[in-house]
């Protein structure tokens, strides 16, 4: 005998278990897109070296959660907190859970057991050693700087670099230094530098912070990354306390944004200041040589003062050649020929400060387009 079934009943939605499946993830995906949950790992495993599978707990409650093993930026444990951003999803075979697109650590003790752990497994396979470490050149033309132009660490680079020697072809790739997102970015910023836009260094900066705004500079792809630049990498994490894993992989670490200027150049005070000094003792030498040469055979003077002034001539020439070079440098006379410093993200809508010798002007910027 057929089933019986009334009007109101007959106009229920019907679904085949598949359709109902995928019904009920769209609605899931669009009530919950991209959600932060907040828990400690438990039950942690992989799976045929692809997969992630682990429980987040609290007090209460626990959630299935997965993951592919490219996700793991850091290595996790049970006990560890972290923060898990993501979408819930239902299986085919109708079991709920949570999957993973990104996650952060939480909580100085996670961050400090993961970073051990991370630096344990790199030490072993030589990633730190010294021998793998590249010079820096000494006088650069160009560098490629990674860092928020908003935060005070890269203004405090750009500060003491142009006040030392100035001069510099400047690279700057913006982007986030803290947040699930900023180890992408910073990644996204290599490579491009690697591939599309070689310079002669590289730079990545980032202020102090706590140890979870800092913990993205363990980031394991990103530490790899680092060690695997074609292009020398400087590192000027923090404070002088801060010594993270991408510190312990850069070519040379820095001990601060501010420090990380003065490794990258010259200091022009300095180097007038040796200049004078050589020339006062090339003077005093001559004047020792010219008594002496006097002294010894009179007749020979005129041959000795000729060759001597020739040589104080060429002395006096380079001195000239590299006075002008240092004062060419300086940005204050570059203003005063009419030209302007911008500062500032050059895109539709932004903000930008315009130095001329006399002013300091804020713009905004209404639109962008190649020169032809």
């Amino acid at each position: 005998m057929s089933p019986s079934f009334s009007a109101s009943e007959r106009t229920v939605p019907r679904f085949s278990v598949s359709d109902f499946l995928a019904v009920g993830n769209e609605t899931l995906s669009y009530a919950f897109s991209g959600i932060e949950i907040e828990g400690e790992v438990s039950s942690f495993k992989v799976s045929k070296d692809r997969w992630v599978f682990f429980d987040l707990k609290d007090s209460a409650s626990t959630l299935p959660c997965f993951m592919t093993v490219y996700g793991l930026k850091t290595p996790l444990e049970d006990g560890m907190k972290i923060i898990a951003r993501g979408t819930p999803k239902l299986t085919k075979l109708g079991r709920f859970s949570f999957t993973i697109t990104a996650y952060q650590l939480v909580g100085e003790g996670t961050i400090k057991k993961a970073r051990e752990l991370l630096k344990a497994k790199l030490e072993k396979e030589g990633l730190f050693a010294p021998e793998r470490k590249r010079p820096i050149p000494r006088d650069l033309s160009s560098l490629g700087i990674i860092s928020s132009v908003k935060s005070a660490g890269y203004a405090d680079f750009i500060k003491i670099l142009g006040a030392r020697w100035g001069g510099l072809d400047l690279k700057v790739a913006n982007v986030g230094v803290q947040g699930l997102s900023a180890a992408d970015e910073i990644l996204r910023a290599l490579d491009f530098f690697n591939e599309s836009l070689p310079v002669d260094a590289l730079v990545i900066l980032r202020g102090g912070g706590s140890t979870e705004d800092l913990a993205v500079f363990d980031d394991e792809r990103l530490v790899r990354r680092v060690a695997a630049s074609k292009i020398p990498v400087v590192s000027g994490i923090g404070h002088e306390i801060d010594v993270s894993l991408v510190d312990l992989a850069a070519d040379l670490r820095a001990s601060t944004p501010s420090n990380a200027a003065e490794l990258l150049s010259r200091d022009k005070t300095a180097e007038l200041t040796k200049i004078r000094s050589t020339l006062g003792s090339l003077e005093t030498y001559l004047k020792h040589y010219l008594d002496s040469a006097l002294s010894a055979n009179r007749s020979a003077l005129d041959r000795l003062t000729q060759k001597l002034l020739e040589t104080l001539a060429a002395s006096s020439d380079s001195l000239k050649s590299k006075t002008t070079l240092l004062n060419s440098l300086n940005p204050e006379s570059v203003l005063k020929k009419g030209y302007a410093i911008l500062s500032g993200n050059i895109s539709p809508g932004e903000t930008l400060e315009i130095a001329t010798f006399t002013n300091l002007i804020q713009a905004k910027v209404i639109n962008v387009r190649p020169k032809r």
